[in-house]
């Protein structure tokens, strides 16, 4: 008689990789696309769509999955990541016929990466909950484009601990920094804050490096001359430079964003009664700068608030 033996115990194999959620990336910009490219590096499947499909090739070429419509886009993907320009574009992509709210569900989460108004977020967060069931995470950056490419931004973020765990996990290809500030919309006040800090502090370098070459002073030398004194900082080291020299080129941030946030920072104080009188300046000055012609232009060209050739 044949006898058969069975085991009691089940050998299960712990070290089997998980598999990666497949992500969705809107707005290929100049931050969106170095974010892609370290999504892909990092072994992500990325779907990604832009209103100008162009910019979407050189990522499809290395290997993501252009979408015709965001809805596409949100039905092929797990987590919906936006990288817009401001606060009309991100209400625009979940309102548009074929945007998120028709197409998600709560299967999905959204992350946004985008710095815009935190009241908007509150609003747009609980209404995608309503009627998705997705959660939604802010999540503004800061660190430019250099960051962007280096994988080595900070990252403020709004959300649910849940929703905050999982968006940890995503983004880590993309920073060295993450902080939870709090509930949905404390990662944009964050934002907020930090460019008060950066704008006030790009407009004095402007200042500095004006009056440093109108008194006979190398200003080039400036920002090695002060390398790890208090008046160090990332702004002054990449701003500097081009400032003594009048390089201008390439764009790696815009005089229109930083407009946008202190804008945003203005209206915030103003909810809250509080007095930010030099982030209202910066913002005075940068809007007379923007009028000039300016907007489009990296915030380096602030030197010619200054200077007249």
């Amino acid at each position: 008689m044949l006898k058969y033996h069975y085991s009691n115990t089940l050998s299960i194999n712990t070290d089997m990789p998980k598999k990666k959620p497949t992500l969705g990336l809107i707005g290929i910009g100049l931050m969106g696309h170095p974010m892609a490219v370290n999504f892909l590096a990092a072994g992500y499947t990325l779907n990604v769509w832009n209103r100008t499909t162009d910019k979407c090739h050189s990522l499809v070429a290395a290997g993501a999955h252009f979408q015709a419509t965001v809805g596409q886009l949100t039905e092929a993907s797990d987590i919906i990541l936006l990288c817009l320009s401001d606060t009309d574009a991100v209400k625009s992509i979940l309102w548009d016929n074929s945007g998120i709210l028709s197409h998600g569900n709560h299967t999905k989460q959204l992350i946004d990466l985008s710095s815009i108004d935190p009241e908007v977020t509150v609003q747009l967060a609980d209404m995608l909950k309503e009627k998705t069931g997705m959660s939604w995470v802010d999540a503004p950056v800061s660190g430019g484009v250099s960051g962007a490419q280096q994988g080595t931004l900070a990252i403020m973020a709004g959300g649910t601990p849940a929703a905050i765990k999982t968006a940890q996990t995503i983004l880590k290809p993309l920073y060295s920094q993450f902080t939870h500030m709090g509930e949905t919309g404390c990662g944009q006040i964050t934002k907020i804050c930090n460019q008060m800090i950066v704008s006030c502090n790009v407009l004095v370098i402007a200042e500095m490096i004006a009056l440093a070459q109108n008194a006979g002073v190398n200003a080039e030398k400036i920002p090695t001359a002060l390398t790890g004194g208090f008046a160090d900082s990332k702004p002054l080291q990449i701003v500097g430079p081009e400032m003594a020299q009048q390089s201008f080129e390439p764009v790696k941030w815009r005089v229109k964003t930083l407009l946008k946030d202190l804008r945003l920072a203005n209206k915030l104080a103003n909810h809250y009664n509080n007095a930010i009188p030099m982030s209202k300046l910066a913002e005075t000055l940068l809007a007379q700068h923007g009028e000039q012609g300016y907007l489009e232009h990296d915030p380096s060209t602030l030197i010619k608030l200054y200077r007249d050739d």
